[in-house]
């Protein structure tokens, strides 16, 4: 059997992968604590499943337009342009089943073979993967535990070149937890502006912040409105991962070429779902409010924890549900500590060099888990490592 060449050029998301060896274990009998995977182990809230048993008696089970249905859009460019601050038009926002196909569909129809795109390492291994299938050129920012895990800027200004052709960004980040300052974004947008570069946004843990930070878009900043794409979803504020729901905002002559990517790809996301996704939007907000504030309690449990482990030194963050401790003072790379804490001590993290080359040094916990998981977890690492 021949497999396309360009495959090859695909990674992976390691989450999964460790889910599924987690999973053998469990099957084997073995107690797992579940730190690998970045999903809010909250159900969905009430109010928006009802939304979408009201949409299927509705009806809602049929094709919608390739972008979205209309009034989700319309709820979409209100409520978010509302939140940033900013004016955003139906006619600017795509609906996808789940926020990674943005990724895939704004890199596609902006990037030729060849280009290069400037994107944040450690991060999200899909960021590299999208770039490389796409036959561009992935160049990793190094981001500094000693900044917060942002970058210095002289380091983004030397990696820019006559090829570059987009910058991508996450923040609160995964797998740190950083957030960029109003600076860090100010000095992307001015880089922006002056090498006409498209930059990717990716905000979906934008709500999900603490100690009174709050998340800012460069899409705000001058000039940048016609050249930003915003990546956003409802699965981990909403608590809504199943439901497959996500959304970008971007120039509206560039949501044209991405619905067109949606027809050629899924069609269009499933119409009960943005039903409900209306409902996730313009209902009570409280609920998010109230996740957030136990994920802060989490955090500085698990910050505290990881602190008391020999070896480990951890960072705070400010945002998303992840910790990436420094592990080096265990004297194990990332990976042979990954393997020993999952296989030897019963918990399952991420070794941070599959979030990049820079990534290593550094192991990544969820802690979208128990206060009580949370506890039996850094208490077996502690007795593995001691």
């Amino acid at each position: 059997m021949q497999i396309a060449q360009r495959i090859d050029r695909l990674g992976t998301e390691t989450s999964f992968v460790v889910l599924a060896r987690a999973r053998e274990l469990e099957a084997q009998g073995k107690d797992i604590v579940h730190l690998e995977i970045g999903e809010p182990d909250f159900d969905t809230a009430p109010n928006i499943v009802d939304a979408a048993k009201r949409a299927l008696d509705a009806g809602y089970t049929h094709y919608g337009p390739a972008a979205g249905l209309p009034q989700f859009r319309k709820t979409i460019a209100e409520v978010e342009g509302a939140r940033r601050g900013l004016e955003f038009k139906p006619d600017m926002v795509v609906v996808t089943p789940g926020a990674k196909p943005i990724m895939y569909y704004a890199i596609m129809a902006t990037i030729n073979p060849g280009d290069e795109v400037i994107y944040p390492n450690p991060g999200f291994p899909i960021y590299e993967s999208a770039i490389e299938l796409a036959g561009g050129t992935a160049v990793p920012l190094p981001l500094l535990e000693s900044k917060g895990f942002s970058f210095n800027i002289e380091d983004l200004k030397a990696l820019i070149t006559k090829k570059t052709r987009m910058i991508v960004i996450n923040s609160p980040q995964n797998p740190t937890g950083g957030i960029l300052s109003q600076e860090d974004l100010r000095e992307i947008a001015e880089l922006a502006v002056k090498h006409d570069l498209w930059v990717l946004t990716d905000e979906i843990y934008g709500r999900v912040t603490y100690d009174g930070f709050k998340n800012y878009t460069i899409a705000s900043y001058p000039g940048m409105m016609d050249r930003t794409i915003i990546l956003d979803g409802f699965s981990k504020t909403y608590a809504m991962t199943g439901w497959r729901l996500g959304y970008g905002i971007m120039p509206r002559l560039l949501a044209e070429v991405v619905a067109k990517l949606q027809t050629n790809v899924a069609s269009c996301t499933a119409s009960f779902v943005q039903m409900a996704g209306i409902e996730a939007l313009t209902g009570p907000q409280q609920w998010v409010d109230d996740v957030v504030e136990e994920f802060r309690r989490r955090r500085d449990l698990i910050v505290d924890g990881m602190n008391s482990i020999p070896g480990f030194k951890c960072h705070k963050p400010l945002g998303a549900f992840y910790v990436f401790p420094n592990t080096t003072g265990t004297g194990m790379d990332s990976r042979t500590l990954a393997n020993k804490i999952l296989n030897e001590g019963g918990v399952a993290c991420l070794s941070g060099s599959t979030f990049g080359k820079y990534g290593e040094g550094y192991v990544r916990f969820s802690y979208a888990n128990s206060m009580q998981n949370i506890e039996k977890g850094i208490e077996r690492i502690r007795k593995l490592l001691s």
